[in-house]
């Protein structure tokens, strides 16, 4: 089951979803330690993927049977740390698809306090089995291209 006011919403192709920041996101100066970014940002993503379907546990079913043993793994990440967030501020973590390739997918992320950006990232995450790069299954590829159109 889904729930967009916990799963964030996809609206002009771009999903949103909401974090609140805790004290346990900070360090001792009161802002939010460089690293909990990711943690936001994978939230993020991992959100954006289960919105972008209507039956997310059949396409996976599907792409399982295709390649075996498959994963998605982050490739690489550039980020830029723009402004800082403090304990209480509600954030907005933006995702939306750049580029599907062969093996793997390219996001674009924001990390936005009201319009503020204070995290700016590019992540590429490869499709891989057995450790080895594969190209995206059928079912999964026309997925992540539908908000690409």
């Amino acid at each position: 089951m889904t729930l967009p006011h916990i799963d964030g919403a996809v609206r002009d192709g771009r999903h949103h979803m909401q974090v609140r920041v805790y004290y346990e996101d900070t360090d001792f100066s009161g802002i939010v330690y460089h690293a909990n970014y990711l943690r936001f940002m994978e939230r993020g993503r991992t959100n954006h993927l289960r919105l972008m379907g209507a039956d997310q546990h059949a396409l996976f079913e599907q792409a399982q049977a295709e390649t075996p043993g498959f994963a998605f793994v982050v490739r690489s990440m550039e980020i830029d740390f723009l402004r800082p967030a403090r304990m209480d501020d509600l954030l907005d973590v933006v995702t939306w698809p750049v580029a599907v390739k062969g093996a793997s997918i390219t996001l674009a992320q924001e990390v936005r306090r009201g319009a503020d950006v204070l995290v700016k990232a590019q992540v590429r995450v490869a499709f891989i089995c057995e450790g080895r790069a594969k190209p995206i299954p059928k079912s999964l590829r026309q997925l992540m291209k539908a908000d690409l159109d």
